[in-house]
């Protein structure tokens, strides 16, 4: 009762806001939605748990291992001297040991996977952030359609009165034996005319709605205000899209490829040992089972690989080249977009400024075929002619504006919209 009593006591205008749905919340929520962006978070572990893999090289690494064998021969010396006894070593031989080894300095081979891992996961995250943009497009189209058919039923309703209105006076000429009957029938038909247009913009808004309430996860119904902020045109030359930026990373992460392959010819020092218990154990000619141990100090360098190394880095610089071509392809094609964009803007200005002197000249034609109308001189089809000439002019006007805030919209979404 409390919580009904406080809701009671808020603005209305602060309940009805909650209604209220921009296309930036239609961006955001689209995003938070997308199946998608939950890769991000799966590259970003796999990321963590590779690069803690990576980061085990420099650990001891520690193998135990035994053997039973048998050999055909041992090594003996077969000259006898006298007083002196020469042991021989047993044919059968045991042996149970645990081989060391510590990484000293692997060439900066780690330090490279390592930078190697980051570079991959920023261009995995950028993939994510290209599949994530292009949802703007999908997003952006459904709520200008939602909004341009708003634009044309509040046309068709403001006719719908318009008729509606007439008809009385119609009808009321018709009663007082100054019109003919045959004068309501085109107003009434009209009528019901807008009605079922009515009904197929309410189709079409339906359907637009379902797919924004798709798209972003949160039910958007009929009853959900759209607003739209006009935004000015950005005058920079400088795109903001996430294409680039996978391409700089995707590019970067090449380089960082080519600095381990370079990395991968140092060499390496390492220490290692072992210790065991067999027989016999170092000292061959003891035939008893004993323990035994040895330490030293390593090191591995691969000085000739034939070019092996030189090859795949002139591959990897042949990959960035492509690289380059793609994001010059892409810049060709979002110039050429941006153009096509800029001249529709211009075309929509001039095309609005037309409508808005058609739309006076209409209304006045429409206000004069009224006054004939309830004077009896013209019959009501030329009445509902001329008043569907200045609702289609209306409604041209309404959906030119739309357009024009949706070419606009999308002059921007080429040029790139940052998440916010």
């Amino acid at each position: 009762m409390r919580k009904l009593f406080i809701l009671l006591l808020l603005p209305a205008q602060l309940i009805f806001a909650q209604n209220e749905v921009s296309l930036d919340n239609c961006y955001s929520w689209a995003r938070e939605n997308y199946p998608s962006l939950k890769q991000a978070e799966i590259w970003q572990e796999i990321t963590s748990l590779k690069k803690e893999n990576t980061k085990t090289n420099f650990l001891p690494q520690v193998s135990l291992n035994g053997q039973v064998t048998y050999q055909s021969a041992v090594t003996k010396v077969d000259i006898a001297m006298p007083g002196i006894s020469i042991p021989s070593v047993s044919k059968d031989q045991y042996k149970a040991y645990a081989d060391f080894r510590q990484t000293i300095w692997d060439g900066g081979l780690t330090a490279a996977n390592l930078e190697l891992e980051d570079a991959v996961l920023k261009s995995n995250l950028s993939q994510v952030e290209v599949e994530l943009y292009k949802l703007n497009d999908q997003v952006a189209q459904a709520f200008f359609t939602v909004l341009a058919i708003n634009k044309q039923k509040s046309v068709l309703a403001a006719q719908k009165t318009t008729l509606q209105e007439q008809l009385k006076v119609v009808q009321s000429g018709i009663k007082n034996q100054v019109l003919e009957k045959s004068s309501a029938l085109a107003l009434e038909a009209e009528i019901i005319n807008i009605e079922q247009n009515e009904l197929q913009l309410d189709a079409g808004k339906n359907t637009a709605l379902k797919m924004l309430s798709i798209l972003t996860g949160h039910t958007i119904s009929v009853d959900s205000k759209l607003e739209f902020q006009q935004s000015a045109i950005s005058p920079e030359t400088q795109f903001t899209r996430p294409e680039l930026q996978l391409f700089s990373n995707q590019s970067v992460q090449l380089e960082t490829q080519m600095n381990l392959l370079d990395k991968s010819r140092n060499p390496k020092v390492f220490g290692f040992g072992q210790a065991g218990y067999g027989r016999p154990g170092l000292n061959m000619l003891n035939d008893k089972f004993d323990s035994y141990y040895l330490v030293g100090l390593g090191l591995s360098w691969n000085v000739f690989d034939w070019k092996k190394t030189t090859r795949q880095k002139q591959v990897l610089q042949l990959q960035q080249q492509t690289i380059q071509h793609q994001e010059e392809t892409f810049m060709q094609n979002m110039n050429l977009l941006l153009a096509q964009q800029s001249e529709q803007i211009d075309k929509l200005g001039k095309m609005l400024e037309k409508d808005n002197q058609l739309v006076e000249l209409k209304t006045e034609i429409t206000k004069t075929t009224a006054s004939k109308l309830e004077n009896g001189t013209i019959n009501s089809a030329e009445y509902v002619r001329d008043l569907q000439a200045e609702t289609v002019s209306k409604i041209n006007r309404e959906l030119h504006q739309i357009q024009l805030d949706e070419a606009k919209e999308k002059y921007n979404l080429i040029k790139g919209k940052t998440k916010k």
